[in-house]
């Protein structure tokens, strides 16, 4: 990046994130970017501490400022495809929708189609690119593939780089649902840190993590029956699979999380006959992003979205009842 050149992102280091590598860090920020891909723009000074050149390695410290741009690629990573998708909500700015379960966000070895980012491109062309990488095409925040619900997406450069910094600085509120097995106290808050598992590369954990980053998971009990709960989670930080790692580490995991939940979870819980094969039957882990609020990036209005609950977990709740 050259002098007086005008940074495409800009953000300070916070605290928990003191002592990262440059790379790692840019990888955590920037989720599409990965280490070897960080590592090579920083080396080629598109990257900077401070506005000083740095090595990938360098560990970064609280206060810091981290500039520079990320060019696109030479080639779009993402073709349109025409997959209906639940719009919310729409303006000039940003776009508000329902993803569905099984719908990923971004391409990725093994889902180079069939994307919720694919599905943007062909809605809103000119969506392509915006956040600095094309992978991304507006979109500033993440959903599992198997999580279903509200999500947000920027329609400029502009409303991208606010609404980024609403999420950094944990601006934005995210209200979530989910089905646990086991009673939860009525509320509460876990406040452990999560960081990548030393042994399980796809697997985040809350116990003994790699570079491990404060996290806090609020919860209240909506409804109880057979050994499950109905549960509202809020959360104050936005790390990799939280609530489905805050849940875990409670020893009340999400039902169908295959990656976190009990392999036989009628030995762990006391579940009827009739809620085992209930919970055995579902093809994802319950959780939705109920509701979304955030600050306009042009009108500085708060906003406030609610997605409807997917008929999986509806019938699933119907399934609890009493015959």
């Amino acid at each position: 990046m050259s002098e007086g050149t005008n940074p495409i992102f800009e953000f300070i280091v916070d605290d928990d994130e003191g002592g990262c590598r440059f790379d790692t860090l840019m990888g955590t920020v920037f989720p599409d970017i990965s280490r070897t891909l960080a590592g090579r723009l920083i080396r080629d000074n598109l990257i900077r501490v401070n506005g000083k050149i740095r090595k990938p390695g360098f560990r970064v410290t609280p206060g810091e400022i981290i500039s520079g741009s990320i060019p696109p690629r030479n080639r779009p990573l993402i073709n349109p495809e025409a997959i209906d998708i639940d719009i919310l909500y729409e303006d000039a700015d940003c776009v508000v929708l329902n993803k569905p379960p099984g719908m990923v966000v971004h391409p990725a070895p093994g889902h180079s189609g069939g994307t919720l980012a694919n599905a943007l491109v062909y809605r809103y062309p000119d969506i392509l690119g915006i956040g600095g990488i094309d992978s991304r095409s507006g979109i500033v925040h993440r959903l599992d593939k198997d999580t279903s619900g509200v999500m947000l997406a920027a329609r400029t450069t502009e409303a991208h780089s606010a609404l980024s910094l609403q999420f950094k600085n944990r601006l934005v509120r995210k209200t979530y649902l989910g089905f646990v097995y086991g009673i939860p106290a009525k509320e509460g808050s876990i406040t452990l840190p999560i960081g990548r598992h030393p042994g399980h590369r796809k697997k985040m954990t809350a116990h003994d993590p790699a570079n491990p980053r404060d996290a806090e998971t609020r919860w209240h009990v909506m409804s109880q029956l057979n050994d499950v709960a109905l549960v509202a989670f809020s959360i104050a930080t936005g790390r990799t699979h939280q609530i489905r790692v805050h849940c875990a580490a409670m020893r009340h995991p999400i039902i169908g999380d295959t990656l976190y939940g009990p392999s036989h979870p009628n030995r762990s819980f006391n579940l009827t006959k009739k809620t085992a094969a209930l919970a055995a039957s579902v093809s994802r882990h319950l959780l939705h992003a109920r509701v979304i609020s955030f600050t306009h990036p042009s009108t500085g209005e708060i906003l406030t979205f609610e997605a409807p609950i997917p008929a999986d977990m509806l019938a699933f709740q119907k399934g609890l009842d009493p015959d």
